[in-house]
């Protein structure tokens, strides 16, 4: 067992979803996997496993921000032989060219974090996403009857949800950093180290530029598009 999830050997698919909200864990697990069973609920972080169109498929919530999500996932990769990951979360536009729900599929991650200053000695470090993933989640949302739009590009990864600085963030959308979240810098990251496939899927659930929001709700209970585009993707 490890330390933070605490489930049992084999418990855990190849595969795994990524909410932060493990209460949106809770209604992937109910409303997409056939045959969910609950493998943890250490400190409220739910964890389920199933199966979609045959492949086993697990979900995991991870918490918000990238120290909490950085334990969840090294031990999903170190202790329970993870391959891949999909973070499906929600994000921030900072673009007036997005609108609420329209939904990201991130090709890399920008931060504010000193995490990877640490791990890198200071220099800078580009985390993407493993492209085999990318390019299945992009020919998934093609293919599907969508009533957002679909972008794919750069997001903002913060380690501040009430920034004290939003000005902070205007370079890194002159740079086309197109919404802001806080996790998606550190996955992709760890999945490099571990050698494992990771993509970030994100819906917008509130606008940084024009205020329009999603409720708690909506954002825990709506974002079925996302869902799919990520379980295609992922058993591609």
């Amino acid at each position: 067992m490890s330390t933070d999830i605490a489930a049992e050997p084999g418990q855990i698919a190849p595969i795994v979803l990524f909410p932060g909200d493990p209460l949106r864990a809770k209604w992937i697990a109910e409303n997409f996997l056939d045959d969910a069973s609950l493998y943890s609920e250490t400190r409220g972080m739910l964890g389920f496993t199933g199966t979609w169109e045959g492949h086993r498929v697990s979900v995991q919530g991870s918490g918000m921000g990238q120290p909490s999500m950085a334990i969840y996932a090294t031990e999903l990769f170190t202790q329970y032989d993870v391959q891949t990951i999909v973070r499906v979360g929600s994000c921030g536009a900072l673009s007036e060219r997005l609108a609420v729900r329209d939904i990201i599929i991130a090709n890399g991650a920008c931060t504010d974090s000193g995490i990877n200053r640490v791990r890198f000695h200071g220099l800078d470090y580009a985390p993407v996403a493993d492209f085999s993933l990318l390019r299945a989640a992009v020919e998934a949302s093609e293919q599907m009857p969508l009533e957002s739009a679909v972008h794919v590009g750069l997001l903002f990864s913060s380690d501040q949800f009430y920034s004290t600085r939003p000005e902070l963030t205007e370079p890194f959308v002159q740079h086309g950093a197109l919404a802001v979240e806080m996790e998606t810098s550190g996955l992709y990251t760890l999945a490099a180290f571990h050698g494992r496939r990771a993509l970030s899927i994100c819906t917008v659930s509130d606008h940084i530029v024009t205020g329009k929001e999603t409720t708690a709700q909506e954002r825990e209970q709506t974002f079925g598009d996302m869902i799919e585009i990520a379980l295609r993707a992922a058993t591609a």
